[in-house]
């Protein structure tokens, strides 16, 4: 039924004329909260910018709302992950086509870059933007897309990308140092889902999860238990929960490997697959990268 009445709204709004800017800006929507960080570092002050999700919210699990569907009618530029990141946004996007300029960043990433789920046939892994390679080219398609939509300030967005990518490249050498004081052997990342395998790549950790690439398959007891038995025989000081994940997953790991006469600590909360609170340090991209960073080195050292 909320499925039905979310399409009524988006058969309705786009009967409707479009308004296509506020007050001169364009009108830019965005899912995730790493995509409305990125985007209010290029756009400024020249987009009038709102994200669908907030600080601790799950993509892969999100569904649109009525209010949601017309603030998608209103924009000018839609952009999401893409990837099947936000799954149950499918039909919403689909809906859109032709008619709105929405723009999957994941899915204009080249194909023989991604890691291929081993879950779902010809799908990928959704969450690049744990290479900051993967996230330096969102930056430039961001551009190249504000420029095409609003050529008036193209000059400005460009110059918003080249900072921005001089601060992704200073984040990049900043967390590589970080990473370099922990041994390789004690570099295992075990996490409440898939979502670090990017990072694991391009960063030099094996990354295990206890869930799958989607926080919508739930872990069993078998997974629960050859997980522990693999934080035993690899001798693993610390796991960690995520911010937009239940912590009675990992926990429940936890007691798992307790029961079996092995310590083995929570080493903190990482942020996933949602950005900290706006306003924190956490809230932003870059923030987000070296909080998660210094949070394994310094449980897993």
């Amino acid at each position: 039924m909320k499925k039905l009445i979310i399409l009524i709204v988006l058969t309705f709004a786009f009967s409707c004329k479009n308004t296509a800017e506020d007050n001169g800006k364009l009108k830019v929507v965005t899912t995730t909260t790493m995509l409305t960080d990125l985007v209010s570092e290029i756009g400024g002050d020249h987009v009038s910018l709102q994200g669908l999700m907030g600080a601790g919210v799950d993509p892969h699990l999100y569904k649109a709302s009525e209010g949601d569907v017309s603030k998608l009618y209103e924009a000018d530029i839609i952009f999401y992950s893409g990837l099947h990141l936000e799954g149950k946004l499918v039909d919403v996007f689909e809906k859109m086509e032709g008619k709105k300029n929405t723009v999957s960043l994941g899915d204009r990433l080249p194909k023989n870059k991604l890691i291929p789920s081993e879950y779902f046939a010809s799908n990928y892994d959704p969450h690049v933007w744990f290479n900051i390679q993967f996230f330096k080219q969102f930056a430039q398609l961001v551009t190249d897309e504000l420029s095409k939509a609003d050529p008036e300030n193209a000059e400005s967005y460009s110059e918003n990308n080249k900072k921005y990518q001089k601060k992704l490249d200073g984040l990049e050498n900043e967390i590589k140092d970080t990473i370099a004081a922990l041994p390789e052997e004690r570099r295992i990342l075990v996490t409440a889902h898939d979502a670090f395998n990017y990072f694991g790549k391009a960063y030099g950790f094996q990354v295990v999860g206890l869930q799958g690439i989607s926080t919508a398959t739930e872990a069993g007891v078998k997974d629960v238990q050859n997980l522990s038995e693999f934080i035993i025989q690899n001798n693993i000081k610390a796991i960690f929960v995520e911010s937009s994940v239940p912590r009675r997953t990992i926990e429940a790991l936890q007691q798992a490997v307790l029961s079996k006469k092995h310590n083995v600590e929570i080493g903190g909360s990482l942020y996933s697959d949602a950005l900290g609170n706006p306003g924190t340090v956490e809230g932003t991209y870059i923030g987000m990268f070296k909080y998660n960073v210094n949070t394994i080195v310094n449980a897993l050292k």
